[in-house]
Protein backbone atom coordinates (compact mmCIF):
# COMPACT_ATOMS: atom_id res chain seq x y z
CA UNK A 1 0.00 0.00 0.00
CA UNK A 2 1.22 3.47 -0.80
CA UNK A 3 2.36 5.20 2.37
CA UNK A 4 0.46 8.28 3.38
CA UNK A 5 2.23 11.54 2.72
CA UNK A 6 3.95 13.04 5.72
CA UNK A 7 1.88 15.07 8.20
CA UNK A 8 4.76 17.55 8.12
CA UNK A 9 4.20 18.17 4.40
CA UNK A 10 0.47 18.52 5.03
CA UNK A 11 1.17 21.08 7.77
CA UNK A 12 3.37 23.01 5.32
CA UNK A 13 0.64 23.08 2.63
CA UNK A 14 -1.96 24.11 5.21
CA UNK A 15 0.28 26.85 6.61
CA UNK A 16 0.96 28.31 3.16
CA UNK A 17 -2.75 28.31 2.27
CA UNK A 18 -3.85 29.92 5.54
CA UNK A 19 -0.90 32.35 5.50
CA UNK A 20 -1.80 33.72 2.06
CA UNK A 21 -5.45 33.97 3.12
CA UNK A 22 -4.55 35.97 6.25
CA UNK A 23 -2.37 38.31 4.17
CA UNK A 24 -5.26 38.96 1.76
CA UNK A 25 -7.72 39.56 4.59
CA UNK A 26 -5.33 42.09 6.11
CA UNK A 27 -5.23 43.95 2.78
CA UNK A 28 -9.02 44.06 2.67
CA UNK A 29 -9.18 45.24 6.28
CA UNK A 30 -6.60 47.96 5.55
CA UNK A 31 -8.55 49.15 2.52
CA UNK A 32 -11.84 49.26 4.42
CA UNK A 33 -10.19 51.31 7.16
CA UNK A 34 -9.30 53.97 4.58
CA UNK A 35 -12.93 55.07 4.95
CA UNK A 36 -14.17 57.80 7.24
CA UNK A 37 -15.16 56.84 10.80
CA UNK A 38 -18.81 56.14 11.59
CA UNK A 39 -20.34 54.80 14.78
CA UNK A 40 -22.42 51.64 14.30
CA UNK A 41 -22.31 50.36 17.88
CA UNK A 42 -25.92 51.27 18.73
CA UNK A 43 -28.63 48.70 19.48
CA UNK A 44 -26.45 45.57 19.51
CA UNK A 45 -29.46 43.29 20.05
CA UNK A 46 -31.02 44.39 16.74
CA UNK A 47 -27.67 44.05 14.99
CA UNK A 48 -27.13 40.48 16.19
CA UNK A 49 -30.69 39.68 15.12
CA UNK A 50 -30.07 41.10 11.65
CA UNK A 51 -26.92 39.04 11.26
CA UNK A 52 -28.65 35.86 12.44
CA UNK A 53 -31.71 36.27 10.20
CA UNK A 54 -30.16 37.78 7.06
CA UNK A 55 -26.57 36.50 6.88
CA UNK A 56 -27.01 33.14 8.59
CA UNK A 57 -30.73 32.54 8.02
CA UNK A 58 -30.77 33.84 4.40
CA UNK A 59 -34.16 35.47 5.06
CA UNK A 60 -33.88 38.02 2.24
CA UNK A 61 -32.60 35.48 -0.29
CA UNK A 62 -35.83 33.49 -0.36
CA UNK A 63 -37.90 36.51 -1.37
CA UNK A 64 -37.16 35.23 -4.86
CA UNK A 65 -37.96 31.55 -4.22
CA UNK A 66 -36.19 29.80 -7.11
CA UNK A 67 -32.82 31.49 -6.75
CA UNK A 68 -33.30 31.73 -2.98
CA UNK A 69 -33.87 28.03 -2.35
CA UNK A 70 -31.03 27.02 -4.69
CA UNK A 71 -28.72 29.45 -2.92
CA UNK A 72 -29.74 28.08 0.49
CA UNK A 73 -28.86 24.55 -0.71
CA UNK A 74 -25.43 25.66 -1.93
CA UNK A 75 -24.90 27.74 1.21
CA UNK A 76 -25.79 24.86 3.52
CA UNK A 77 -23.63 22.56 1.45
CA UNK A 78 -20.70 24.93 1.74
CA UNK A 79 -21.10 25.37 5.51
CA UNK A 80 -22.09 21.86 6.58
CA UNK A 81 -20.06 19.75 4.19
CA UNK A 82 -16.95 21.66 5.12
CA UNK A 83 -17.36 20.45 8.68
CA UNK A 84 -15.64 17.41 7.22
CA UNK A 85 -12.69 19.67 6.43
CA UNK A 86 -12.00 19.65 10.18
CA UNK A 87 -11.66 15.87 10.00
CA UNK A 88 -9.44 16.10 6.91
CA UNK A 89 -7.18 18.61 8.67
CA UNK A 90 -7.02 16.38 11.74
CA UNK A 91 -6.21 13.32 9.63
CA UNK A 92 -3.58 15.26 7.70
CA UNK A 93 -1.82 16.60 10.77
CA UNK A 94 -1.99 13.44 12.88
CA UNK A 95 -1.73 10.81 10.15
CA UNK A 96 -5.04 9.12 11.01
CA UNK A 97 -7.92 8.21 8.72
CA UNK A 98 -11.48 9.36 9.55
CA UNK A 99 -10.44 10.61 12.96
CA UNK A 100 -14.03 11.45 13.98
CA UNK A 101 -15.39 7.97 13.29
CA UNK A 102 -15.49 7.32 17.02
CA UNK A 103 -18.75 9.31 17.09
CA UNK A 104 -20.49 6.11 15.93
CA UNK A 105 -24.04 6.55 14.67
CA UNK A 106 -23.67 10.34 14.80
CA UNK A 107 -20.74 10.07 12.39
CA UNK A 108 -22.78 7.93 10.00
CA UNK A 109 -25.61 10.47 10.08
CA UNK A 110 -23.17 13.31 9.41
CA UNK A 111 -21.44 11.62 6.47
CA UNK A 112 -24.81 10.57 5.01
CA UNK A 113 -26.11 14.15 5.34
CA UNK A 114 -22.97 15.53 3.74
CA UNK A 115 -23.38 13.25 0.74
CA UNK A 116 -27.04 14.10 0.19
CA UNK A 117 -26.22 17.79 0.41
CA UNK A 118 -23.31 17.35 -2.01
CA UNK A 119 -25.65 15.75 -4.54
CA UNK A 120 -28.18 18.58 -4.10
CA UNK A 121 -25.41 21.15 -4.51
CA UNK A 122 -24.42 19.55 -7.84
CA UNK A 123 -28.03 19.85 -9.03
CA UNK A 124 -28.20 23.48 -7.86
CA UNK A 125 -24.92 24.29 -9.63
CA UNK A 126 -26.28 22.87 -12.88
CA UNK A 127 -29.44 25.00 -12.59
CA UNK A 128 -27.41 28.11 -11.72
CA UNK A 129 -25.21 27.53 -14.78
CA UNK A 130 -28.25 27.18 -17.05
CA UNK A 131 -29.87 30.32 -15.60
CA UNK A 132 -26.69 32.33 -16.07
CA UNK A 133 -25.40 30.98 -19.41
CA UNK A 134 -28.35 29.21 -21.06
CA UNK A 135 -31.51 31.13 -20.24
CA UNK A 136 -29.41 34.30 -19.77
CA UNK A 137 -31.64 36.13 -17.32
CA UNK A 138 -31.57 39.87 -17.90
CA UNK A 139 -29.76 40.70 -14.67
CA UNK A 140 -26.94 38.33 -15.66
CA UNK A 141 -26.30 39.73 -19.14
CA UNK A 142 -26.10 43.45 -18.34
CA UNK A 143 -23.16 45.52 -19.56
CA UNK A 144 -21.76 45.81 -16.02
CA UNK A 145 -21.24 42.03 -15.96
CA UNK A 146 -19.15 41.83 -19.10
CA UNK A 147 -15.61 40.46 -18.87
CA UNK A 148 -14.20 39.42 -15.50
CA UNK A 149 -17.49 39.56 -13.48
CA UNK A 150 -19.11 37.06 -15.86
CA UNK A 151 -16.05 34.80 -15.87
CA UNK A 152 -15.74 35.01 -12.09
CA UNK A 153 -19.31 33.81 -11.59
CA UNK A 154 -18.66 30.79 -13.80
CA UNK A 155 -15.31 30.05 -12.16
CA UNK A 156 -17.09 29.80 -8.82
CA UNK A 157 -19.55 27.29 -10.27
CA UNK A 158 -16.65 25.24 -11.66
CA UNK A 159 -14.90 25.35 -8.29
CA UNK A 160 -17.99 24.11 -6.47
CA UNK A 161 -18.60 21.42 -9.09
CA UNK A 162 -15.05 20.08 -8.75
CA UNK A 163 -15.01 20.22 -4.93
CA UNK A 164 -18.33 18.40 -4.54
CA UNK A 165 -17.35 15.81 -7.17
CA UNK A 166 -14.00 15.17 -5.46
CA UNK A 167 -15.79 14.76 -2.14
CA UNK A 168 -18.14 12.10 -3.52
CA UNK A 169 -15.39 10.38 -5.52
CA UNK A 170 -13.15 10.25 -2.44
CA UNK A 171 -15.95 8.70 -0.39
CA UNK A 172 -16.77 6.22 -3.14
CA UNK A 173 -13.17 4.97 -3.24
CA UNK A 174 -13.08 4.87 0.56
CA UNK A 175 -16.31 2.86 0.65
CA UNK A 176 -14.91 0.40 -1.90
CA UNK A 177 -11.71 -0.07 0.12
CA UNK A 178 -13.74 -0.53 3.31
CA UNK A 179 -15.68 -3.35 1.67
CA UNK A 180 -12.41 -4.98 0.60
CA UNK A 181 -11.23 -4.87 4.20
CA UNK A 182 -8.07 -2.98 3.27
CA UNK A 183 -5.90 -2.05 6.20
CA UNK A 184 -6.28 1.59 7.35
CA UNK A 185 -9.76 1.85 5.74
CA UNK A 186 -11.96 0.76 8.63
CA UNK A 187 -15.67 0.24 7.97
CA UNK A 188 -17.27 3.44 9.26
CA UNK A 189 -19.78 5.98 8.01
CA UNK A 190 -22.83 5.94 5.80
CA UNK A 191 -22.51 6.56 2.06
CA UNK A 192 -26.00 6.90 0.54
CA UNK A 193 -24.74 8.59 -2.65
CA UNK A 194 -21.15 7.48 -3.18
CA UNK A 195 -22.06 3.80 -2.75
CA UNK A 196 -23.60 4.05 -6.21
CA UNK A 197 -20.33 5.44 -7.60
CA UNK A 198 -18.08 2.84 -5.99
CA UNK A 199 -18.82 0.08 -8.58
CA UNK A 200 -16.53 1.94 -11.02
CA UNK A 201 -13.64 0.57 -8.94
CA UNK A 202 -14.73 -3.07 -9.31
CA UNK A 203 -11.94 -5.16 -10.74
CA UNK A 204 -9.40 -2.37 -10.29
CA UNK A 205 -6.11 -3.09 -8.59
CA UNK A 206 -6.26 -2.27 -4.88
CA UNK A 207 -3.15 -0.11 -5.06
CA UNK A 208 -4.68 2.00 -7.82
CA UNK A 209 -7.88 2.53 -5.82
CA UNK A 210 -5.83 3.66 -2.81
CA UNK A 211 -3.89 6.03 -5.05
CA UNK A 212 -7.13 7.47 -6.48
CA UNK A 213 -8.66 7.86 -3.01
CA UNK A 214 -5.53 9.62 -1.71
CA UNK A 215 -5.35 11.81 -4.82
CA UNK A 216 -8.99 12.88 -4.40
CA UNK A 217 -8.34 13.54 -0.69
CA UNK A 218 -5.36 15.77 -1.44
CA UNK A 219 -7.03 17.54 -4.36
CA UNK A 220 -10.09 18.20 -2.19
CA UNK A 221 -8.18 19.92 0.61
CA UNK A 222 -5.85 21.76 -1.79
CA UNK A 223 -8.91 22.84 -3.81
CA UNK A 224 -10.50 24.23 -0.66
CA UNK A 225 -7.34 26.21 0.15
CA UNK A 226 -7.19 27.54 -3.42
CA UNK A 227 -10.88 28.49 -3.24
CA UNK A 228 -10.29 30.20 0.10
CA UNK A 229 -7.62 32.41 -1.43
CA UNK A 230 -9.55 32.94 -4.65
CA UNK A 231 -12.24 34.67 -2.57
CA UNK A 232 -10.00 37.75 -2.37
CA UNK A 233 -10.41 38.27 -6.13
CA UNK A 234 -14.04 37.19 -6.31
CA UNK A 235 -17.53 38.41 -5.63
CA UNK A 236 -17.82 35.39 -3.34
CA UNK A 237 -15.99 37.33 -0.67
CA UNK A 238 -19.53 37.88 0.62
CA UNK A 239 -19.36 34.34 2.07
CA UNK A 240 -17.24 35.88 4.82
CA UNK A 241 -18.22 39.57 4.79
CA UNK A 242 -22.01 39.12 4.79
CA UNK A 243 -21.85 38.61 8.55
CA UNK A 244 -20.13 41.89 9.55
CA UNK A 245 -21.95 43.71 6.75
CA UNK A 246 -25.41 42.81 8.08
CA UNK A 247 -24.28 43.51 11.64
CA UNK A 248 -23.09 47.04 10.84
CA UNK A 249 -25.93 47.90 8.45
CA UNK A 250 -27.88 51.11 9.04
CA UNK A 251 -30.78 50.47 11.42
CA UNK A 252 -32.60 53.72 10.65
CA UNK A 253 -35.72 53.76 8.51
CA UNK A 254 -34.82 53.43 4.83
CA UNK A 255 -36.29 56.82 3.96
CA UNK A 256 -34.14 58.57 6.57
CA UNK A 257 -31.03 60.18 5.11
CA UNK A 258 -28.10 61.15 7.29
CA UNK A 259 -27.28 64.83 7.64
CA UNK A 260 -23.81 66.33 7.41
CA UNK A 261 -22.87 67.32 10.95
CA UNK A 262 -21.24 70.60 9.88
CA UNK A 263 -24.29 71.64 7.86
CA UNK A 264 -26.59 70.75 10.74
CA UNK A 265 -24.47 72.90 13.05
CA UNK A 266 -24.65 75.83 10.63
CA UNK A 267 -28.44 75.57 10.42
CA UNK A 268 -28.70 75.50 14.22
CA UNK A 269 -26.58 78.63 14.42
CA UNK A 270 -28.80 80.34 11.86
CA UNK A 271 -31.91 79.51 13.89
CA UNK A 272 -30.39 80.52 17.23
CA UNK A 273 -31.09 84.25 17.86
CA UNK A 274 -28.39 84.36 20.52
CA UNK A 275 -25.63 82.83 18.38
CA UNK A 276 -22.69 84.97 17.23
CA UNK A 277 -22.34 84.40 13.48
CA UNK A 278 -18.76 85.68 13.60
CA UNK A 279 -17.58 83.44 16.43
CA UNK A 280 -14.85 80.92 15.65
CA UNK A 281 -16.18 77.36 15.31
CA UNK A 282 -15.84 75.28 18.45
CA UNK A 283 -14.95 71.63 18.75
CA UNK A 284 -13.73 69.64 15.76
CA UNK A 285 -11.76 71.15 12.92
CA UNK A 286 -13.82 72.28 9.93
CA UNK A 287 -14.59 69.72 7.28
CA UNK A 288 -12.27 69.94 4.26
CA UNK A 289 -14.77 68.42 1.82
CA UNK A 290 -18.54 68.09 1.64
CA UNK A 291 -19.78 64.79 0.28
CA UNK A 292 -17.57 62.25 -1.48
CA UNK A 293 -15.61 62.27 -4.71
CA UNK A 294 -13.34 59.30 -3.99
CA UNK A 295 -13.36 56.17 -1.86
CA UNK A 296 -11.41 57.78 1.00
CA UNK A 297 -14.33 60.22 1.45
CA UNK A 298 -16.84 57.42 2.02
CA UNK A 299 -17.26 55.87 5.46
CA UNK A 300 -15.80 52.46 6.26
CA UNK A 301 -19.23 50.75 6.27
CA UNK A 302 -19.80 51.89 2.68
CA UNK A 303 -16.42 50.40 1.72
CA UNK A 304 -17.36 47.19 3.54
CA UNK A 305 -20.57 47.22 1.47
CA UNK A 306 -18.50 47.40 -1.72
CA UNK A 307 -16.44 44.35 -0.81
CA UNK A 308 -19.57 42.45 0.26
CA UNK A 309 -21.50 42.96 -3.00
CA UNK A 310 -22.65 39.62 -4.40
CA UNK A 311 -23.21 41.05 -7.92
CA UNK A 312 -26.55 39.24 -7.95
CA UNK A 313 -28.25 42.18 -9.68
CA UNK A 314 -31.40 42.20 -7.57
CA UNK A 315 -30.81 45.88 -6.87
CA UNK A 316 -30.47 46.80 -10.53
CA UNK A 317 -33.41 44.64 -11.65
CA UNK A 318 -35.62 46.50 -9.12
CA UNK A 319 -34.28 50.00 -9.82
CA UNK A 320 -37.00 52.13 -11.49
CA UNK A 321 -34.37 54.32 -13.14
CA UNK A 322 -32.66 51.31 -14.70
CA UNK A 323 -35.96 49.71 -15.71
CA UNK A 324 -36.92 52.86 -17.61
CA UNK A 325 -33.65 52.88 -19.55
CA UNK A 326 -31.55 55.26 -17.47
CA UNK A 327 -27.82 54.66 -17.17
CA UNK A 328 -27.93 53.99 -13.42
CA UNK A 329 -27.16 50.48 -12.14
CA UNK A 330 -26.88 50.20 -8.33
CA UNK A 331 -24.85 47.02 -8.83
CA UNK A 332 -22.35 48.93 -10.98
CA UNK A 333 -22.09 51.62 -8.28
CA UNK A 334 -20.93 48.99 -5.79
CA UNK A 335 -18.64 47.23 -8.27
CA UNK A 336 -17.04 50.54 -9.29
CA UNK A 337 -16.50 51.48 -5.65
CA UNK A 338 -14.80 48.15 -4.98
CA UNK A 339 -12.66 48.43 -8.13
CA UNK A 340 -11.52 51.94 -7.24
CA UNK A 341 -10.81 50.87 -3.65
CA UNK A 342 -8.67 48.00 -4.93
CA UNK A 343 -6.83 50.45 -7.19
CA UNK A 344 -6.14 52.74 -4.24
CA UNK A 345 -4.96 49.76 -2.18
CA UNK A 346 -2.51 48.68 -4.90
CA UNK A 347 -1.26 52.27 -5.09
CA UNK A 348 -0.54 52.17 -1.35
CA UNK A 349 1.19 48.78 -1.64
CA UNK A 350 3.39 50.06 -4.46
CA UNK A 351 4.42 53.18 -2.52
CA UNK A 352 5.44 51.74 0.84
CA UNK A 353 2.14 52.28 2.59
CA UNK A 354 1.49 55.82 1.32
CA UNK A 355 -1.14 56.81 -1.23
CA UNK A 356 0.36 58.80 -4.08
CA UNK A 357 -2.24 60.91 -5.94
CA UNK A 358 -2.96 59.31 -9.30
CA UNK A 359 -5.17 62.04 -10.79
CA UNK A 360 -8.14 59.67 -10.71
CA UNK A 361 -11.24 59.48 -8.54
CA UNK A 362 -14.36 57.42 -8.07
CA UNK A 363 -16.44 60.29 -9.40
CA UNK A 364 -16.05 60.86 -13.15
CA UNK A 365 -13.41 58.14 -13.71
CA UNK A 366 -15.67 55.33 -12.53
CA UNK A 367 -19.13 56.77 -11.83
CA UNK A 368 -20.62 59.56 -13.93
CA UNK A 369 -22.91 62.36 -12.73
CA UNK A 370 -25.51 61.07 -15.20
CA UNK A 371 -25.74 57.83 -13.21
CA UNK A 372 -25.99 59.66 -9.89
CA UNK A 373 -28.74 62.06 -10.96
CA UNK A 374 -30.81 59.24 -12.47
CA UNK A 375 -31.42 57.87 -8.96
CA UNK A 376 -34.90 58.52 -7.55
CA UNK A 377 -33.77 57.83 -3.94
CA UNK A 378 -36.57 55.27 -3.63
CA UNK A 379 -34.46 52.71 -1.69
CA UNK A 380 -35.59 49.79 -3.86
CA UNK A 381 -31.96 48.70 -4.18
CA UNK A 382 -31.50 48.73 -0.40
CA UNK A 383 -34.71 46.78 0.15
CA UNK A 384 -33.78 44.13 -2.40
CA UNK A 385 -30.16 43.51 -1.40
CA UNK A 386 -29.86 40.09 0.27
CA UNK A 387 -26.95 41.26 2.47
CA UNK A 388 -28.15 44.78 3.42
CA UNK A 389 -25.90 46.83 1.13
CA UNK A 390 -26.86 50.46 0.55
CA UNK A 391 -25.85 51.79 -2.88
CA UNK A 392 -28.08 54.81 -2.19
CA UNK A 393 -25.85 56.08 0.61
CA UNK A 394 -22.89 56.28 -1.80
CA UNK A 395 -25.04 57.97 -4.45
CA UNK A 396 -26.27 60.59 -1.96
CA UNK A 397 -22.76 61.37 -0.71
CA UNK A 398 -21.47 61.82 -4.26
CA UNK A 399 -24.43 64.02 -5.14
CA UNK A 400 -23.62 66.17 -2.11
CA UNK A 401 -20.12 66.65 -3.45
CA UNK A 402 -21.43 67.68 -6.86
CA UNK A 403 -23.82 70.21 -5.33
CA UNK A 404 -21.83 71.59 -2.39
CA UNK A 405 -18.29 71.42 -3.77
CA UNK A 406 -18.69 71.79 -7.52
CA UNK A 407 -22.09 73.52 -7.82
CA UNK A 408 -22.74 70.97 -10.54
CA UNK A 409 -26.39 70.13 -9.95
CA UNK A 410 -28.70 69.81 -12.99
CA UNK A 411 -30.42 73.03 -14.02
CA UNK A 412 -33.83 71.73 -12.95
CA UNK A 413 -32.51 71.01 -9.46
CA UNK A 414 -30.81 74.41 -9.24
CA UNK A 415 -34.10 76.06 -10.15
CA UNK A 416 -35.91 74.09 -7.45
CA UNK A 417 -33.35 75.03 -4.78
CA UNK A 418 -33.49 78.69 -5.83
CA UNK A 419 -37.29 78.58 -5.46
CA UNK A 420 -36.96 77.05 -1.99
CA UNK A 421 -34.50 79.80 -1.02
CA UNK A 422 -36.65 82.59 -2.41
CA UNK A 423 -40.20 81.26 -2.02
CA UNK A 424 -39.86 78.62 0.73
CA UNK A 425 -41.29 76.09 -1.74
CA UNK A 426 -40.09 74.22 -4.84
CA UNK A 427 -42.51 76.14 -7.08
CA UNK A 428 -41.85 79.54 -8.71
CA UNK A 429 -44.74 81.28 -6.97
CA UNK A 430 -44.69 84.09 -4.47
CA UNK A 431 -45.53 82.84 -0.98
CA UNK A 432 -48.64 85.03 -0.98
CA UNK A 433 -49.91 83.28 -4.12
CA UNK A 434 -49.25 79.69 -3.05
CA UNK A 435 -52.87 78.98 -2.12
CA UNK A 436 -54.44 80.55 -5.20
CA UNK A 437 -54.87 77.11 -6.76
CA UNK A 438 -57.49 76.30 -4.11
CA UNK A 439 -59.72 79.16 -5.26
CA UNK A 440 -60.07 77.67 -8.73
Amino acid sequence: MIALLSPLFFALVLSIGIGVFVRNIRKISRNIQLGQPIDRSDNPAARWKNMALIALGQSKMVKRPVAGILHVIVYLGFIIINIEVLEIITDGLVGTHRAFSGLGIVYSILIGSFEVLAALVLVAILIFYIRRNGIKLQRFVSNDLKGWPKSDANYILYFELVLMSLFLFMNAADYHLQNLGVSHYKAVGSFPVSQFISPVFNGMNETWVVLLERSAWWLHIIGILIFLNYLYFSKHLHILLAFPNTFYADLNAKGQLSNLATVTQEVKLMLDPNADPYAAPAGDAPVSKFGASDVQDLNWVQLLNAYTCTECGRCTSSCPANITGKKLSPRKIMMDTRDRLEEVGKNIDANNGVFVPDNKSLLHDYITPEELWACTSCNACVEECPVNISPLSIIIDMRRYLVMEQSAAPQSLNAMMANIENNAAPWPYNQQDRLNWAKE
